[in-house]
């Protein structure tokens, strides 16, 4: 099933845009002379590069700001790959760390706005979400935008009609209420998803990212800007690592080793903190225990990247039911967000008053 062929009015409807995005809506409403053959959308390359795009940009955005683009990741996810959308997070960080190596903060901050300046115009070429078209009557543009969004050449009758029984049979459930919540087939998925995206956060993983200079200091690390673009290239590397594991090892292995390998790494680095502060600066001892601690930072991202970064919200997109999804996906989103503030408010106090102490806060 691909698109119709409408162009036997003789015009030339060929146009560098995405016939089911923005500015297609506003076009249609207009008239049906924006509808175009599969040939003219095969010829809108602009629209196809200005996807990828978004696709690549959107994320490595909020990399700049060493933020996840929480609302919208299970959407991502079961579009692009399990931690596509997290990797290109951890790339905008790298990229932010390595910046820093040569511009003040402040520029940096200004260099964010960039990708934005890319991202907002590219919106407007994207296509509209087919399964939203669907459930709007829109047949012929979710047809449209879901061949846009396979590939012009390809199959997609099958997921057209698996897509029509979906929202055929959402339509029929009823939006549930807070106080339906109380019933244990949607409160314990509930309580099991927001509990890890809470607990995603108060491991600490944003207070080490944001304040990784910091702590490298405090290790003795003389070059602390550089050993975090380090750290930033380690995370890329492990979250790529895990985009090949995630569908072979499974969600609930991957969380296991993650979690456990972030304890025993923040044990390391708490024990080293406090053995560093009742040795003498000039001991080897303490040298050691300086290269320990950065050994156990990085173990701390490696096994974060590894499962607790991604997974949660594989998960929270996977066990929630599905007239759900939209009020429980907002709970969990909000409590995530909620605690990676009050990390992120409370990181460097904690600091000051004791890097051994903070990273045994984060471990328990």
């Amino acid at each position: 099933m691909g698109f119709r062929d409408d162009s036997d009015d003789g015009r030339d409807l060929r146009k560098p845009f995405l016939h089911t995005g923005s500015w297609y809506r506003m076009g249609s409403r207009m008239g049906s002379s924006m509808l175009g053959s599969s040939q003219a959308i095969r010829d809108s390359s602009v629209s196809v590069v200005a996807c990828v795009m978004i696709v690549a940009l959107g994320p490595i955005q909020f990399g700049f700001t060493s933020g996840y683009s929480s609302p919208t990741q299970s959407a991502i996810i079961k579009d692009l790959g399990l931690t596509v959308s997290e990797l290109s997070v951890t790339i905008g960080i790298m990229l932010a760390y390595l910046l820093g190596l040569f511009v003040q903060w402040r520029v940096l901050a200004v260099l964010g706005v960039l990708p934005c300046t890319i991202l907002i115009p590219g919106l407007f070429f994207i296509p509209e979400s087919p399964r939203w078209l669907a459930k709007m009557g829109m047949t012929e543009d979710f047809e449209a935008s879901l061949q846009v969004l396979r590939g012009f050449d390809a199959d997609i009758s099958i997921e057209v009609n698996e897509i029509k029984r979906s929202v055929a049979s959402t339509t029929r459930r009823t939006t549930i209420r807070f106080a339906q919540l109380k019933q244990r087939r949607y409160w314990f998925p509930l309580m099991v998803g927001v509990g890890l995206l809470m607990l995603q956060q108060l491991s600490g993983i944003n207070g080490l990212l944001f304040y990784s200079s910091t702590i490298f200091e405090a290790a003795g690390v003389k070059s602390s800007n550089v050993a975090t673009f380090g750290l930033g290239a380690v995370q890329v590397v492990a979250t790529a690592v895990t985009t090949w594991l995630a569908d072979k090892a499974g969600r609930r292995l991957l969380l296991i080793v993650s979690s456990s390998g972030m304890t025993l790494s923040l044990l390391i680095v708490a024990v080293s903190f406090y053995i560093k502060d009742v040795v003498s600066s000039d001991s080897t001892l303490y040298s050691i225990m300086g290269i320990l601690s950065v050994v156990g930072v990085v173990a701390v991202v490696v096994a974060f990247s590894l499962g607790m970064g991604p997974i949660p919200w594989v998960i929270m997109s996977e066990i929630l039911p599905i007239n759900i999804k939209g009020l429980g996906g907002s709970i969990a989103t909000l409590s995530n967000w909620f605690f990676s503030w009050v990390v992120t408010m409370t990181a460097n106090l904690l600091l000051d008053w004791s890097s051994g102490g903070t990273f045994t806060i984060y471990m328990i």
